[in-house]
């Protein structure tokens, strides 16, 4: 049996034109860093849970507490959740890229089809477009 790391060595990915070929190291350094990323997205997120679940358990915050400090209290937690939410959104866009790393489908955007480009890919490894297409997104 083929292990999922073993298979993404395998795989040819895409380039732009004028990049070098991925080498099998490079392929193996964006899976280490992809699976790096989803475990440490995933023990925030628990962490993150688990802090909102004692903020929740402490009873209702605003009896016998200065207005102000109420509303500053509901701002830090709405904005914990907002965090917890994108945090959520990342670790999708991760465990997507290594999905489509362990399947082939890694390097192509999803709106053209075309090579993201190898270096966008190093620096940004849950990439899903090329460069054009998420500006051309990112304007709507």
């Amino acid at each position: 049996m083929v292990t999922s790391a073993k298979k993404a060595a395998t795989v040819v990915l895409p380039v732009l034109q004028g990049e070098d070929p991925w080498t099998k190291a490079e392929v193996a350094a964006v899976r280490a860093d992809l699976v790096a990323d989803i475990d440490r997205m995933g023990k925030t997120i628990a962490a993150a849970e688990e802090d909102l679940a004692d903020r929740m358990n402490d009873g209702p915050d605003g009896a016998g507490k200065d207005p102000a400090d109420v509303g500053a209290s509901n701002f830090e937690l709405d904005q914990e959740m907002s965090l917890n939410a994108n945090t959520r959104h990342m670790l999708h866009q991760t465990e997507l890229a290594l999905k489509l790393l362990d399947e082939g489908g890694y390097g192509y955007c999803e709106a053209c089809g075309q090579p993201i480009g190898k270096l966008r890919l190093q620096a940004f490894p849950r990439a899903t477009m090329c460069v054009a297409c998420k500006q051309r997104a990112e304007r709507r």
